[in-house]
């Protein structure tokens, strides 16, 4: 779809049903317009709580999978464990979509394969209990969210976040398309 859409494949990991890939924040935002264009509906990077809403599907564990995860789950080096899981293989690369089971919500690789740009800027929580928490209107770092292939399941959990400086194109980090409902 990127590919197709924007002419080229950045990507380190190449394939046609492999997730783009070594894209910085504002490709992605870019890549969202496009879309948004070319199918007359309102395409956008998801909020932070919209992405771990999401990846939960309504569990409140680590993983939507549960307590812990294993490799024939999720794409992540599974040279390590979390949470009593057992160790899993390492495959060097992302995997193709759709080749893991998706969550109770229909969506795929929502832990690890690679990490996703969301559309907040970061900054710390603030205390207490908090509601659908949004990022500040400004800053130096985006969130990014899901871990990755390279990571240890630790960094997969569904909590977990990473703020990174948009302008990086890591070739872990890659995004998903919100469709706006009208």
């Amino acid at each position: 779809q990127w590919k197709a859409l924007m002419g080229t494949d950045p990507s380190f990991c190449t394939g046609d049903d492999l997730p783009v890939e070594t894209v910085s924040w504002g490709q992605a935002v870019d890549f969202c317009g496009k879309l948004s264009l070319k199918e007359g509906r309102k395409c956008r990077l998801p909020s932070e709580a919209e992405w771990e809403y999401s990846c939960r599907a309504g569990t409140a564990t680590p993983f939507h999978t549960g307590e812990t995860i294993s490799t024939d789950q999720a794409n992540y080096d599974g040279r390590q464990t979390y949470g009593g899981g057992k160790k899993g293989v390492f495959r060097d690369g992302t995997a193709d979509a759709g080749s893991f089971a998706p969550n109770a919500w229909g969506l795929h690789h929502m832990h690890g394969n690679v990490w996703e740009w969301c559309g907040d800027w970061y900054s710390e929580y603030p205390r207490g209990d908090t509601t659908d928490p949004t990022g500040p209107a400004s800053g130096d770092r985006r969130v990014s969210r899901g871990g990755c292939w390279i990571n240890f399941p630790a960094v997969c959990r569904s909590a977990n976040r990473a703020k990174i400086v948009p302008e990086s194109w890591n070739f872990h980090t890659g995004f998903r398309v919100v469709r706006v409902l009208e």
